[in-house]
């Protein structure tokens, strides 16, 4: 409902219907939990030009993403052009040397320590594709009257993750990156003000020499982040 025009409920037969066993459903999921373990994030990129089609069926796939009243608040921005790359990193960094000369606290600066961030970021020039993510504080009619969106950071966070899941399905990598402010990003992408930009994804093939933070590869058991069937203190 990209208009939120009033609409009567009509249901439909479930379309796509999955009807597996049990052993096929365990499979499944062990399967896609493997792929997934693969998944990595670099800050080393090549070049290596990936292809516009490739990136339009990846974010064609996180527009399938499911939505507060199916009202799709999101937007995609796909960067390649160099010279645009180069603004979005030059206010990057200016926000990002604000960011380490103290606006970000000790504690915040003392938990990236172990991730080895730090104001540089030439990814943001050198992977091929950059994708910024916008959040649709409100919709607009084709008419210019406001119609309101619904759990909108739930909504756009849960198309990220199609996204980045996409992109690792593809054979690419990314790197997130949330300079703050972000500001910036809505005059370079030349997007509307109730539009908010929330993260650049940068998108590309990882460098031969790319590394990963040891400490990035250490993740919580499941028993810290699984609950099944939690009773009530008595």
């Amino acid at each position: 409902m990209s208009d939120a025009k009033p609409a009567r409920y009509q249901p439909l037969p479930l379309p796509d219907r999955q009807d597996v066993t049990a052993e096929q459903s365990a499979a499944g999921a062990s399967a896609f939990h493997d792929k997934m373990r693969r998944r990595h994030t670099v800050r080393d990129f090549t070049d290596q030009p990936v292809d516009r089609a490739v990136i339009e069926q990846i974010v064609a796939t996180a527009g399938l993403a499911p939505s507060g009243a199916n009202h799709q608040p999101w937007h995609f921005v796909a960067i390649s052009d160099p010279e645009t790359k180069a603004r979005i990193r030059a206010a990057a960094e200016e926000e990002e040397e604000k960011f380490y000369a103290g606006g970000a606290g000790d504690e915040w600066l003392s938990a990236l320590e172990p991730i080895g961030t730090g104001i540089s970021k030439p990814h943001l020039e050198i992977a091929p594709w950059l994708i910024v993510i916008f959040a649709q504080r409100y919709g607009l009619r084709p008419d210019g009257t406001r119609f309101k969106n619904y759990y909108v950071p739930e909504s756009t966070g849960i198309a990220t993750g199609f996204l980045i899941a996409a992109l690792h399905h593809a054979g690419l990598y990314c790197l997130t990156h949330t300079p703050n402010p972000m500001k910036f990003l809505t005059e370079i992408c030349g997007r509307p003000d109730h539009e908010k930009p929330i993260m650049i994804l940068a998108v590309g093939h990882a460098a031969p020499e790319a590394t990963v933070p040891a400490a990035a590869m250490v993740k919580k058991p499941l028993s810290e982040i699984l609950t099944v069937n939690p009773k009530d203190p008595e």
